[in-house]
């Protein structure tokens, strides 16, 4: 799993627009409005690292909205969330 944290600048009058319009695109799995000198942030978890070409580029950054982005690409996950989920089979819980 590849897992790009994409950092969002949008047009002020549509952040909650645009902000939906990312969260629906395939690839992405959370999309958080933020402070800073962003409005949105975009999680991006794919199989592959082709597949961000895609999803940023090819999807993300033309919504229309979007008026700039910066990507950083995660190495390691160290998220025990992200742990458990990993490694989940899919079994209820025990009692």
């Amino acid at each position: 799993m590849v897992t790009a944290i994409v950092f969002v600048k949008a047009d002020v009058a549509r952040i909650h627009e645009v902000a939906e319009t990312i969260a629906a695109l395939d690839g992405v799995s959370e999309v958080y409005s933020i402070t800073g000198d962003h409005d949105l942030m975009a999680m991006i978890r794919v199989r592959r690292n082709e597949e961000l070409n895609d999803v940023i580029p090819g999807r993300l950054n033309k919504v229309d909205g979007v008026v700039g982005t910066e990507t950083h690409i995660a190495f390691r996950t160290y998220s025990q969330h992200d742990l458990e989920q990993a490694f989940a089979l899919g079994l209820p819980d025990a009692d």
